[in-house]
């Protein structure tokens, strides 16, 4: 028990310090001590918001605390009981903003005041009231690692129900009218809005954030079925715990929607056995080294420009999760710039294909102000060598700063179960450790990611089998994803610029890194003989494909003894293949030299004609050289066939 406190005294003190260093800029009042009850009451501003916390005469061990939505002078009994049992309660006012995102930014505000200068603990429970459950369900929902409980009464949980009074509710014009203006919405924006507080709630159920409802049975202003009801049943059916209690007893008033709070002990003791006993939660900071940060983006935000942030990556950044979590959090959090974002993930590719790929899925496409690079995860399934990774994450670095010298890069090392293996056996993954050695001679920022679960899972916060699933994350790894990336913007964007600044960049750590590394077309073929080019390829075996590698032109060739030849520039030369069910082996030879093959089928061919791209020769002395390729005789064993499919040439110029 004393190591444990011991342990979270630290913990507390260390978020103070992350505060101090990192924490949120932010514009506080003068705190005003009052008497509440006969608690006391600290009333302040906060980015121009009223805002407040009551203190507990005694409070427990790691600060609990309860945060009220809206409404927090209402059916305070239960506020009494906490105060008095030891839990803090608190508030901002953010009125008439309806969990607009406006209003989130400022409840993060008061989340980094209370929780790393007052030392509040990491997880409070969020009260909501009415019209609050607009503001606890959106807050909860964009951070799900930060909630401990949710309790509601009578809450809106879709504001076409109130204040639109779309359904069975009266609604309140009034209040729709300014609910249009905040979101600039209109009527029909509004209806077909889909991330109302019922919908998306899957990660928060992954966290299995409990949730209690209480409601009247006969509320004709926040009718159930369009609210509670919804919510609940969806949150169920996503696997989260919840539970909802009628109030039956005494007057029901405003329509049902007031009621007295039958037994405020007992929805007290939900709160508090959510909320207690406070277990220490590991800061993300630790996981990031910001090194010389994102100076640059702050400054556009800052002169609130047209900013193009780009995510290259695999099937990790090209589903659904982490990426659309960072792109939402950087278009709310800095509603003054206008972003544009690039999705330039393509499942199973890692670091080789991302440099050859880079000008064409990227650099192509305007001026790139921010890039997220991730690779890690590929790059140890794909077994790509270790020097081929290296040259091709420092080709991808340098090749960025050199299009375009004021672009800002994070690298990201995310989680297998491989490098959790390493971590336990106390040895830093060969990936892991490339991506700090590239970020520390570039001072680019990393986030740690696979550090990160493990030590996450250590802490007991979470398990990989329950809660990550596999390396392709479940919705809580990608909220937990999303949560160390958004600290590293928050933390690397705190401090405004007042001017770009151009990168200085060192020297190669290996100069023969694909620092120029492109695409070059198959029409750039000099002689074939059984190969063609299909301009619009398709399947013909009805398998599947990967976008971007299906109605594109094809160099194909399905015989054995089919040649072609390409003449080229660099050094360092390659091709990017379809490995499908009939995937063949391709004999070689550079420049008349040593004949080699290599086979183009994997262990996922059998059911996908999956980009496959393979180096055939690197450390090329500079001039012109000859490929020449073969179809060979021979084939995989697991194959159907000799195909020989190429999309692209690979080039280090």
């Amino acid at each position: 028990m004393k190591k444990n406190k011991k342990i979270l005294s630290l913990l507390l003190l260390l978020a103070g310090l992350l505060w101090l260093k990192h924490g949120t800029a932010q514009t506080v009042g003068d705190e005003r001590p009052t008497q509440w009850k006969h608690f006391r009451k600290f009333q302040f501003t906060l980015n121009g918001a009223e805002a407040w916390y009551i203190e507990p005469a005694k409070p427990l061990p790691g600060k609990p605390w309860v945060w009220r939505a809206y409404f927090p002078d209402w059916h305070t009994d239960m506020d009494s009981i906490l105060l008095e049992r030891g839990i803090a309660i608190a508030y901002i006012k953010a009125n008439d903003l309806f969990g607009h995102a406006s209003a989130m930014n400022l409840w993060d505000a008061l989340y980094d005041f209370l929780v790393y200068k007052k030392q509040f603990a990491a997880k409070p429970a969020l009260e909501a009231v009415s019209r609050g459950g607009l503001y606890a369900y959106a807050w909860a929902k964009r951070n799900p690692s930060k909630v401990s409980c949710i309790y509601a009464e009578a809450p809106v949980c879709d504001f076409t129900s109130w204040p639109g009074g779309k359904g069975r509710g009266t609604g309140s014009a009034t209040d729709w009218k300014k609910l249009l203006k905040v979101y600039g919405f209109s009527e029909a924006e509004a209806i077909q809005y889909n991330d109302q507080p019922k919908d998306n709630l899957e990660t928060l159920a992954a966290y299995k954030v409990p949730i209690l409802h209480v409601i009247g049975l006969n509320d004709s202003i926040v009718p159930n079925e369009e609210n509670t009801f919804k919510l609940v049943q969806n949150y169920i059916k996503a696997g989260g715990p919840a539970a909802i209690v009628p109030m039956t007893k005494g007057t029901q008033s405003l329509q049902g929607h007031h009621f007295p709070i039958e037994t405020p002990e007992g929805l007290a003791n939900f709160i508090i056995g959510n909320i207690t006993p406070v277990k220490p939660v590991l800061a993300s900071e630790r996981f990031i080294s910001v090194n010389n940060g994102l100076s640059n983006l702050a400054y556009r935000i800052g002169q609130k420009d047209s900013i193009t942030v780009a995510f290259l990556g695999g099937s990790i950044t090209h589903m659904k999760g982490w990426r659309n979590m960072v792109g939402r959090f950087l278009t709310e959090y800095y509603p003054g710039a206008r972003f544009r974002f690039i999705n330039a993930g393509i499942p199973s590719l890692g670091s080789l294909p991302h440099a050859f790929r880079l000008q064409n899925d990227v650099l192509s496409k305007g001026r790139i102000d921010l890039l997220f690079i991730e690779s890690a995860v590929n790059d140890l399934v794909n077994r790509t060598p270790a020097i081929t990774q290296q040259r091709a994450l420092e080709g991808i670095i340098r090749h960025s700063l050199t299009a375009n010298p004021y672009m800002n890069i994070v690298l990201m090392g995310f989680a297998d179960e491989f490098k959790i293996a390493d971590y336990s056996a106390h040895k830093t993954p060969a990936e892991i450790r490339l991506h700090q050695e590239l970020a520390l001679h570039y001072q680019v920022p990393f986030i740690n990611l696979a550090a990160e679960v493990y030590e996450r899972i250590g802490n007991k916060e979470l398990s990989w089998q329950d809660d990550f699933k596999d390396l392709h994350p479940s919705p809580y790894g990608q909220a937990l994803y999303a949560h160390s990336i958004q600290t590293l913007l928050k933390r690397a964007l705190q401090k405004p610029a007042d001017q770009l600044v151009k990168a200085t960049i060192p020297p190669p750590l290996d100069r023969k890194s694909y620092t120029r590394g492109s695409y070059l077309p198959v029409s750039a073929v000099t002689k074939s003989n059984g190969f063609n080019i299909n301009q619009y390829w398709e399947p013909a075996d009805g398998v599947s494909t990967r976008p971007g590698f299906v109605q594109v032109p094809v160099l194909e060739a399905t015989t054995a003894g089919a040649a072609t030849e390409l003449t080229f520039k660099g050094s360092a030369i390659g091709i990017a293949v379809l490995s499908g069910p009939d995937a063949g082996i391709v004999e070689y030879t550079i420049d008349g030299k040593e004949v080699k093959t290599a086979d183009l089928y994997t262990q996922w061919s059998k059911g996908l004609h999956l980009p496959w791209f393979i180096l055939l020769g690197d450390g090329l002395p500079e001039g012109s050289h000859q490929l020449r390729l073969k179809v060979a005789p021979q084939g995989n064993t697991a194959s159907k066939g000799n195909a020989v499919r190429i999309v692209h040439f690979l080039v280090n110029k």
